[in-house]
C-alpha cells in the first residue's frame, strides 16, 4: 500500500498490439522441393540403384510426386498462392547419365520448367546437388573419391550455361553434414560404412566441390547472381547450465555441426542458407544427445518426434549472424494435423521476425515442402507438403496450412489475426474458406489459358 502522504500508485496502462508482423520489403517467400524428391523414375542415380535392393516398396521413390511431367501444374498452384520465390534442384544423372555423355532433351527439360518459373515471375533459387549422384560417379567411389570435384565442376560448367538466365541464386551443395552423417553414422543412406577415412574423404571433397563451383559460377556472374550453400543447422543445449561437461559438449557440437563447412570455405559464400530443423539437448553422464520429444515436456513435436523448438531458430541465426546475409532455405513439420502446421508456421515465422529486429540479414523464407514426396530412407510416410499429394491419382490438393501461409505472403508479414493460431482451438478451415474457394478458381483459370495459349 502507498505510504502516508504519497499519491496512489498508477497501473501502467495494458500493451496490446494489433499490428502486423512486419518483414522487410522485397523479402523472398516461397517453398522448397529437390529433385529425386518430386520428379520420378531416377533411374539413373545412385539412390534409385540403391532402393531397388535395399528398400522394400513402399519406400522407394517410384514416380514419386511426377513433377516431371506436373511441374506447370505446381508452379500455376504456387503463383496461386502468392509466393514469390522457389527452391528446385537439377538431377545431375539425369544430365549425365554416363560418364562424359550428356543428355540435350534432359538440359532443354530443365531449361522449359525454369523458363516456366520465371515467366511467372518467381525470384528462383537453384540447388546444383541434393544428395543423389549419377550411379557412374557412385560406382567410382562417390565423394570418397577425390575426382568426384571434377566430375561435378565439369557437370556445372556444362548445364550452368545453358539455365543461368533463369536462376537468381545459386545454391551448390545441400546439407554436406546431413549427407556425412546418414552415410557414416548413423549409416542408413547409400554406401553407408563405418569410416573416420571416410568422413574425412568426403568432407574435404564436398569442401573442394563447393569451392571450385563458387569460383565458377562468379566467373560467369561477377556482378551478381549470389552463390551459398544450403547447410543444417542445429540448436544445442544443455539440461544443466552449471555442468561443465554439457556445456563442452554444446561447444564442440555447434562447432563441428554449425562451423565447420563455413570454416574450410571461407570467402566463398555470398549467402548463408540455412536449414533448420532440430534442436539438441545435452544431459546426463553420458551426454546423450535427445533430438526426440520426450514423454512430459511440454513441447510439441512432430509427427517424426522432433521437437518443435522455435526459440531455436532465433538461436542459429544470431550465432551465425556476421554481417552476411541468411536465407531460411528449409524449414518445416511432418504432421498430418494441419492445425500443428498452422501454430509451426507462426511460432517460427516469429523467431524469425524477432531476429530480424535484432539486426540479422535475413531475406527469405522456404517452407520444406511445397509437397508430400519422398522423404529418403522414411518414404512417403512423412507428411512435410503445404499441399497434400494422392500417389494414387496424383491429384494435389491444397491444405489450409497453405492459406496461412498465403495470408503471411500478401501482409509481407504476420497479421494479429493469425496469432490465434498458436493456440489449439482454432480451425483453420472456417477462417480460410472463402480464400480456398478463390485459389481454387484462379487455377482453373490460369489452366484454361494455358491449354488455350497452346
Amino acid at each position: 500500500m502507498p505510504q502516508k502522504g504519497t499519491a496512489p500508485q498508477k497501473h501502467p496502462q495494458e500493451r496490446h498490439d494489433h499490428e502486423t508482423l512486419k518483414f522487410p520489403d522485397g523479402f523472398l517467400w516461397g517453398a522448397a522441393t529437390s529433385a529425386h524428391q518430386v520428379e520420378g523414375n531416377n533411374v539413373n542415380n545412385d539412390w534409385w540403384a540403391w532402393e531397388q535392393t535395399q528398400q522394400p516398396p513402399h519406400l522407394r521413390s517410384g514416380a514419386a510426386c511426377n513433377q516431371y511431367n506436373l511441374f506447370e501444374q505446381d508452379f500455376d498452384l504456387i503463383k496461386s498462392l502468392n509466393h514469390n520465390a522457389h527452391r528446385l534442384s537439377i538431377e545431375w544423372s539425369r544430365i549425365e547419365p554416363r560418364e562424359g555423355e550428356f543428355d540435350e532433351r534432359e538440359i532443354e527439360h530443365y531449361v522449359k520448367l525454369l523458363k516456366y518459373l520465371k515467366s511467372l515471375k518467381f525470384t528462383v533459387m537453384l540447388t546444383l546437388w541434393h544428395f543423389t549422384l549419377p550411379k557412374w560417379v557412385a560406382d567410382k567411389g562417390g565423394w570418397e573419391n577425390g575426382a568426384t570435384v571434377g566430375y561435378f565442376e565439369r557437370f556445372a560448367r556444362r548445364v550452368v550455361p545453358e539455365i543461368a538466365t533463369y536462376v537468381d541464386l545459386w545454391v551448390t551443395l545441400n546439407e554436406p553434414g546431413v549427407y556425412i552423417y546418414e552415410t557414416y553414422i548413423d549409416r542408413v543412406w547409400p554406401h553407408s560404412k563405418k569410416s573416420w577415412l571416410g568422413q574425412i574423404k568426403t568432407f574435404l571433397n564436398l569442401t573442394s566441390a563447393h569451392k571450385r563451383a563458387y569460383k565458377y559460377l562468379h566467373s560467369l556472374f561477377p556482378a551478381g547472381k549470389p552463390v551459398g550453400i544450403a547447410n543444417n543447422i542445429l540448436s544445442f543445449e544443455s539440461y544443466h547450465k552449471h555442468s561443465f561437461k554439457e556445456q563442452i559438449a554444446v561447444s564442440l557440437n555447434d562447432l563441428f555441426a554449425n562451423h565447420l563447412f563455413y570454416m574450410f570455405t571461407r570467402g566463398t559464400h555470398d549467402f548463408l542458407g540455412i536449414n533448420y530443423y532440430f534442436h539438441i539437448r545435452f544431459r546426463d553422464k553420458n551426454l546423450t544427445a535427445q533430438k526426440q520429444n520426450m514423454v512430459g515436456q511440454t513441447h510439441d513435436a512432430s509427427d517424426l518426434g522432433w521437437e518443435v523448438y522455435p526459440e531455436g531458430i532465433f538461436e542459429v541465426l544470431t550465432d551465425l549472424a556476421d554481417d552476411i546475409p541468411i536465407y531460411i532455405t528449409e524449414c518445416g513439420i511432418a504432421s498430418t494435423n494441419d492445425d500443428r502446421r498452422n501454430r509451426f508456421l507462426i511460432s517460427y515465422l516469429q523467431e524469425v521476425a524477432r531476429a530480424i529486429k535484432s539486426g540479422v540479414n535475413v531475406r527469405g523464407f522456404f517452407y520444406w515442402s511445397l509437397l508430400d514426396n519422398f522423404e529418403w530412407h522414411l518414404g512417403f510416410e512423412p507428411k512435410f507438403g503445404l499441399v497434400e499429394v494422392d500417389l494414387k491419382t496424383q491429384a494435389r490438393h491444397i491444405r489450409p496450412s497453405a492459406l496461412v501461409y498465403t495470408d503471411i505472403i500478401q501482409h509481407n508479414g504476420i497479421p494479429h489475426s493469425l496469432l490465434r493460431f498458436i493456440g489449439h482451438t482454432v480451425q483453420a478451415e472456417e477462417v480460410l474458406e472463402k480464400r480456398q474457394k478463390e485459389i481454387e478458381k484462379e487455377i482453373n483459370s490460369s489452366q484454361t489459358k494455358n491449354k488455350s495459349d497452346d
